[in-house]
């Protein structure tokens, strides 16, 4: 069964930095043999990467947690620890990735083997050979391995289509797709038959050709998420080009003109930008009998509409009989040849090209973060003060003496006399428990 999906979740973990080695010459002939700890290697990035031969997100419908690996170990003799390789993650053509925890879109994968780095691996810790000073000439103080970065991410695609045919169900977008085209969306005679984007290459006499896609239909309310409309909008903001297909087989010879206002306003409400798109008004279905004088009434009903800037150009087709078909593809690639190609960067001031692993405002975050629980043990957070605490090697003194040595010079101690800390109190920071000393 063939599955479109165009929305997904998934977590990605960077992989974590190596660990600093303490350690020390011990060659012969070397008397005074100074520390020779290497640094940890880089911990894996995760990394997304446009693939041009996916059409859909349905490789992510059973793998939504990617984890990259860690970065070797520093060794002796100031060797630095291997890197660990990134991890790549293939996405179609037109991927919009967002951040979950600050709903901050963080890139946008249109161009061919484009790549976002969407969570970035953790540096590696220092060996000893860093900390060692004319007052400690023999230090054992190594840091361990930076923690990579973790994030939620929704990756949504728009397809990437020249042309869009858009209209109410059943107007006859994938009967006119499945003839100019080697597509072959499902046919029927009821409403939503299409219920997912089809997407075909139209390939013309002259050499030119270009890709269209068959949207799902649009009901009243559409912008609002009612029926299939959002899977429609979503999809059609990327077109350059948008053929309005208008059935002209009703019995109802106004039907016509009141979906055609109905399918504009639904686009306006969810972006005017969509408005400003050049539109071709397709009449489909001219094989049928009263489809003529529907034609005429509709050609009538919108001369005598003053809220018009301009009259649209009505191209009458049949796609079963192909009657005027070949005709309105030229006029489609005549069209598209002085259409500029669609900037997304410019329709979508969020979108960024490099990933901000920060919010904003996250400068402004306080360094720590002092709490205390029911036992009262006082808990220490923060971000800042986590990634120090994570990258101290707590099995050597030295570094437990150095760690101290930041916190008190974030403010820790004294921002915790002020809350009333008393000597002996025992402090916790994640599963680490000391006791205060004044």
């Amino acid at each position: 069964m063939n599955m479109f999906v165009d929305q997904i979740k998934i977590e990605v973990h960077a992989g974590k930095g190596g660990d600093g080695m303490v350690a020390f010459r011990r060659e012969k002939y070397v008397p005074n043999g100074g520390p020779a700890g290497g640094d940890g290697g880089r911990g894996g990035s995760i990394i997304l990467k446009v693939d041009e031969g996916l059409r859909t997100l349905m490789d992510f419908r059973y793998h939504r947690i990617f984890k990259a690996k860690n970065g070797g170990n520093g060794m002796s003799k100031q060797m630095t620890g291997p890197s660990a390789e990134d991890t790549i993650i293939a996405v179609p053509q037109g991927t919009t990735v967002r951040d979950l925890d600050t709903g901050e879109i963080i890139g946008d994968l249109v161009e061919k083997d484009q790549e976002l780095v969407v969570a970035k691996g953790g540096r590696g810790g220092r060996g000893n050979i860093h900390f060692a000073s004319a007052k400690n000439p023999a230090p054992e103080i190594a840091e361990n391995g930076e923690p990579g970065e973790d994030h939620y991410l929704e990756l949504e695609l728009k397809m990437l289509a020249d042309v869009g045919l858009i209209g109410f169900p059943s107007v006859g977008k994938s009967t006119l797709l499945s003839v100019v085209t080697g597509a072959k969306p499902k046919i029927a005679a009821y409403e939503f038959t299409t219920l997912t984007p089809n997407l075909g290459m139209v390939m013309l006499p002259d050499g030119r050709d270009f890709a269209m896609a068959d949207m799902p239909g649009l009901i009243e309310g559409a912008s609002k998420g009612i029926g299939l409309g959002l899977k429609f909008l979503r999809h059609i903001e990327r077109t350059r080009v948008l053929l309005h297909l208008v059935d002209m087989s009703s019995e109802d010879p106004h039907q016509a003109i009141e979906r055609y206002r109905q399918i504009n306003k639904e686009l306006a409400n969810y972006d005017p930008e969509l408005l400003k798109r050049p539109q071709i008004v397709v009449a489909t279905k001219m094989d049928l009998p009263n489809s003529a004088d529907n034609l005429a009434t509709f050609k009538a009903d919108l001369a005598a509409d003053k809220t018009l800037e301009k009259q649209p150009e009505i191209f009458p087709i049949s796609a079963v009989t192909h009657q005027g078909v070949q005709q309105l593809m030229k006029l489609t690639a005549d069209l598209l040849d002085k259409t500029p190609a669609f900037d997304s960067e410019s329709h979508d001031k969020e979108l960024v090209a490099e990933y901000r692993a920060a919010a904003p405002d996250k400068k402004d975050e306080a360094d720590f973060t002092i709490t205390k629980d029911e036992d009262g043990t006082w808990v220490l957070g923060g971000e800042k003060l986590i990634r120090l605490f994570k990258m101290t090697d707590l099995t050597h003194e030295e570094s437990q003496l150095r760690f101290a040595r930041q916190l008190r010079h974030m403010g820790v101690d004294d921002a915790l006399r002020a809350k009333g800390v008393q000597d002996g109190d025992l402090v916790r920071i994640e599963k680490f428990v000391f006791e205060f000393i004044q």
